[in-house]
């Protein structure tokens, strides 16, 4: 008998960016996209419907955001169709004292949450899923062995062995939280190609999530055997050139036929602005606008779409006085824009005994003042390029509204 399924990744419910006018609108496109999915899952009449981790952007989610998860997912539970999840690391919640909402949904019956057990060994142990306590490693669907497997780290590729041996049934397909150097070089939470290959002795479908960008891997002989659908909507600036989709999966007689399908994420747009040469803000500012203009103008989408501007250039004024907020009010007057995030790597040129002396570029200003202020702390030296890093990341991430509180204490190191 034939099995249908739908498998799709990193959905990101509750992203959105809270210091932005567009913040409803970011909201509500994840939860749009997910949808669009489920509607396919029930109209196609699947048997079951595949979440390779993150479902949601982070693991303090709000309750609004839980009751409209719930709300979202309710149609694969009126057909009948399981929605089979594993916890992804953006679902894991760094403080725990009481039940998950991944855990919660399990127990609700919304998702059937798979994750393995441990051996006194360190071995895997994928108990059968048991539908009272919304627990289990591994479930049977119309004879195909599912095992579930979410981010387990930084090591994944050394438990693959460990994954393997503990795994003793035919036909079985692997969900799994991980990404492959490969494809996935900024990820945290990676392994090898060449780890991951025994996974295909033991698995006829390895189903990943992890990474934002669709791919496919291959055995040595060149045969396919792990799929990663990339996140069907945009989360991040530089996934503007992904195809963004899902797979739908059709597997008889132990071959799997994955069939790529798009969605329609929101458009983004990423645009260097050249301002080199620019004497004064004013001509810059100009530039600035004529630039944009054209660039907007490739936009075709009906949308407000998302935007990254990074300016560039060697310019005879201060980089200060082309401030965000001055560039955001011109582009309020330029298109209608839901999200906007501007890098400004313009550095200043001044003359010196009739030369151009070339003077740091504001990042590089920001970085030298929290190197001296963190090195100051007799404590802290030896780390300042470390600590640098993490506080404008930080930095970043609250600027961008991107971030729960949570969220920000698990970036932080457990040694003073």
């Amino acid at each position: 008998m034939a099995v249908r399924f739908i498998h799709t990744a990193d959905t990101h419910l509750g992203k959105t960016y809270g210091n932005s006018p567009g913040e409803a609108t970011r909201y509500k496109d994840f939860f749009r996209c997910l949808s669009d999915i489920v509607k396919s899952a029930v109209d196609e009449r699947v048997d079951f419907f595949l979440m390779g981790g993150d479902l949601f952007h982070t693991g303090q989610i709000l309750p609004k955001t839980f009751a409209r998860t719930i709300e979202t997912l309710q149609p694969l539970k009126t057909a009948g169709i399981p929605c089979i999840a594993i916890e992804g690391n953006h679902d894991w919640i760094h403080r725990r004292n009481n039940i998950s909402w991944m855990e919660a949904l399990s127990e609700m019956g919304y998702i059937h949450l798979l994750r393995p057990a441990r051996t006194e060994d360190g071995g895997y142990r994928f108990d059968p899923f048991d539908e009272e306590t919304g627990m289990g490693g591994h479930i049977e669907i119309n004879g195909l062995n599912i095992y579930g497997l979410g981010y387990i780290g930084t090591q994944a590729g050394s438990h693959v062995e460990r994954i393997c041996n503990a795994v003793r049934t035919d036909n079985n397909l692997l969900l799994f939280h991980v990404g492959i150097w490969k494809y996935s070089p900024v990820e945290i939470g990676n392994m090898k190609i060449e780890e991951a290959h025994p996974l295909a002795d033991k698995f006829r479908y390895v189903a990943l999530g992890h990474g934002h960008k669709q791919y496919v891997i291959e055995t040595p002989e060149g045969i396919p055997y792990a799929y990663n659908p990339g996140a069907p909507e945009r989360v991040n600036f530089g996934e503007e050139s992904y195809d963004k989709g899902y797979y739908f999966v059709t597997a008889a007689d132990g071959m799997f036929s994955p069939e790529f399908k798009p969605t329609n994420p929101r458009p983004m747009l990423v645009e260097t602005i050249d301002l080199n040469g620019a004497n004064d803000a004013e001509t810059a500012l100009d530039r600035f606008r004529r630039q944009v203009q054209v660039k907007l103008a490739k936009q075709s989408d009906g949308r407000s779409p998302l935007l990254e501007l990074k300016l560039t250039g060697r310019v005879g004024f201060h980089p200060f006085e082309l401030g965000r907020e001055r560039l955001r009010l011109t582009l309020e007057d330029l298109a209608s824009l839901l999200h906007v995030e501007i890098k400004n790597h313009l550095s200043l040129v001044a003359r010196t005994g009739g030369e151009d002396v070339e003077k740091k570029s504001l990042a590089e200003i920001e970085n030298d003042v929290l190197h001296e202020l963190i090195g100051l702390h007799s404590k802290y030296r030896g780390r300042e390029e470390a600590l640098v890093r993490l506080s404008l990341s930080i930095r970043d991430l609250v600027l961008k509204g991107d971030i729960e509180d949570d969220e920000l204490l698990g970036l932080i190191p457990d040694k003073d």
